[in-house]
This record gives structure tokens, sequence and C-alpha cells, in this order.
């Protein structure tokens, strides 16, 4: 089930200047390398736990509905449905009544009567469903241990800003790894 980013979250889980503090960094001259790689921090954790930190909005497509009426929602932690819709044969999208679907956001998941919903006419991502993701809109609500590997994350890229030799693996500091291992998102 491909899932689409259609609204990027607008602050990141740690501020320029947290990030500067935790590099000992004074000057400005590298505070646009520093926003990427707190940026790319952000989105390198996201993807490990394949969850999202801060709010953003999202995009599911499927071709059927599952048939136990259920649906993991990813990234998670869900916080709402925003829209659901399903394309007929003719590739006409038919919006469905949210109502009909239990939003369970401690399993960040949806629940139905795939019997009640109607069957997409195109056989091809025939059903998209729009949700909104996220700890929260501020950093503040971000775990602090997903905080903590975004700082750690990003002062490793920020000293180990150089090529990676031809044959060598270039690996991620094993505090990083531990410290978003709780939070990962396994699938089955």
């Amino acid at each position: 089930m491909p899932s689409t980013l259609l609204t990027a979250p607008v602050v990141e889980p740690l501020s320029l200047d947290e990030a500067k503090a935790f590099l000992r960094v004074e000057n400005d001259d590298d505070d646009d390398v520093i926003t990427a790689l707190v940026a790319g921090s952000r989105i390198h954790v996201e993807a490990q736990t394949r969850r999202a930190l801060i709010t953003q909005s999202w995009r599911i497509s499927t071709d059927a509905w599952p048939l136990a009426g259920r649906l993991q929602v990813r990234p998670a932690p869900l916080q709402a449905l925003a829209a659901v819709r399903v394309y007929d044969a003719g590739g006409i999208a038919r919006a469905i009544d949210t109502g009909v679907f239990v939003v369970d956001l401690v399993a960040s998941a949806l629940a139905f009567a795939p019997w009640a919903l109607p069957a997409p006419g195109r056989t091809v991502a025939g059903i998209e469903i729009d949700v909104t993701v996220g700890y929260g809109a501020a950093a503040a609500e971000v775990p602090e241990p997903l905080r903590h590997a975004i700082r750690l994350l990003t002062a490793h890229w920020y000293e180990n800003r150089g090529l990676v030799a031809a044959g060598t693996v270039s690996t991620l500091p094993v505090n990083v790894a531990a410290l978003i291992a709780p939070y990962r998102v396994l699938s089955l």
C-alpha cells in the first residue's frame, strides 16, 4: 500500500538554535547545512520507524478493501481520517462518508465493514484515503528519545560530511539505532 506525502510538517522536531547548541556551533556560517541536516535526520528517523514525528497529511492508495475490515495506517501515529474516495471504472472519484470508519488512534488503524463499502472500479489504486498523522504540531510533542536521535544523527552527519571511500561502509551511530528501536513499527 503506497503512501504519498500531501502536506509536509511546518516545523522540525529540533530547531536550528537547539541543533547549533548541541553541535557547539557559535557562528551562522553553517546555518543552511545544519538546517538541511536536521530535516534529513528527521526524514531518516521517520523512515526507520515508519512514524511521522510532526503533524503531516498523507494519502494511502490501495487496490481493494482488506477483507478483514482493518487497515493499518503508515506512517503512524494516526491523528485523524480526513477523506476517503473510491474510483469507478471511468476514473471518477466518489467520496465515502468518513463516519462509516472507526478510527483507532491507539493502533493507528481504520476499522470498517468491507462488505458495506463500494468496490473500486479501477484495478490499481482504486481507493484513496487521506489521513493526518504525527505526534503533534509542536516539537515538544515528539518523544524525547526520537528528538535525541535526531540530535545525534545531525551531529554525526555534521562531523562526517566528507565522501565515503569506495569499498567502505558508512554506518550510523549505534546509539541512534538504540534510541529509535522501541518506536519502530514492524510489518508482519
